[in-house]
């Protein structure tokens, strides 16, 4: 396929992945409940970190943490103290336990009391077409809490050649914004075009064998080669291919 016919077929995925019926089997049903934009971004976060795995296990995990929140994130968030550690007992997604829930309610508490929210924190070091960078800051904002210093692997840093797959997920979830109603599109200081796809097995692997990725680890320089190939086919808004190569891989095993 030449580059239009590529932009042709990845467009007529996309728009056949890009609608609701995509969120009743995808992680992003969880935000999906909520209508405040703080709880949408911190259930939203907290679901993205813990991404990875057997996706019903993710999506049951997920609702765990709504439980624990009592169904209101921000407010529980703002809230939180000693006191209420005891409501984290026993929570386990992997190797994200308890201890590494309670630093990121700690954390989330910090950058929302002390600089202006999560949007804020991303918005502050955002660059004209990445966001890589951002996310560097913001991990360094994240942890800046006395922790436990395995708790820093749930959170990637892209300067550290990370593809950083879950919190470009994330920020995906967060920045687009189209008719579909899948991604919420309710960070306004940041735009479409600064967004990196979410690299993953799935999506390395249809993206390699379309001509659009030639390197064979999927791993931050793996992410701007992508990202690169991606922007020629819409500047404005490559990570919509996200849906194409995503469904592409598991949904039709490309």
């Amino acid at each position: 396929m030449n580059r239009a016919q590529l932009k042709e077929f990845l467009d007529e995925k996309v728009v056949l992945y890009n609608q609701p019926k995509f969120i009743e089997s995808d992680p992003i049903q969880i935000p999906h409940q909520f209508k405040l934009k703080e709880d949408i971004e911190i259930i939203g976060f907290l679901v993205a970190t813990i991404a990875w795995g057997n996706r019903k296990s993710i999506i049951t995990n997920g609702n765990r943490l709504v439980a624990i929140m009592g169904n209101s994130p921000y407010d529980f968030v703002m809230n939180f103290s000693e006191e209420n550690k005891k409501n984290l007992s026993g929570f386990v997604h992997r190797t994200f336990n308890e201890d590494d829930l309670y630093y990121f309610l700690k954390a989330l508490q910090n950058i929302y009391r002390n600089y202006g929210g999560l949007e804020a924190v991303f918005a502050a070091h955002a660059e004209k077409e990445s966001l890589q960078l951002a996310i560097h800051h913001f991990k360094n904002t994240f942890f800046e809490l006395p922790h436990q210093a395995r708790t820093e692997k749930h959170v990637s840093d892209p300067l550290k050649n990370s593809a950083a797959k879950r919190i470009n997920m994330f920020l995906r979830w967060m920045v687009r914004k189209d008719t579909s109603g899948v991604d919420f599109g309710i960070w306004t200081q940041l735009s479409p075009a600064q967004l990196s796809c979410p690299l993953d097995v799935h999506s390395g692997n249809v993206a390699r064998k379309l001509g659009l990725l030639k390197r064979k680890q999927n791993d931050g320089k793996a992410r701007s080669e992508l990202d690169r190939s991606l922007r020629k086919l819409d500047a404005k808004d490559p990570v919509k291919y996200d849906f194409a190569l995503f469904g592409l891989g598991v949904f039709e095993a490309f």
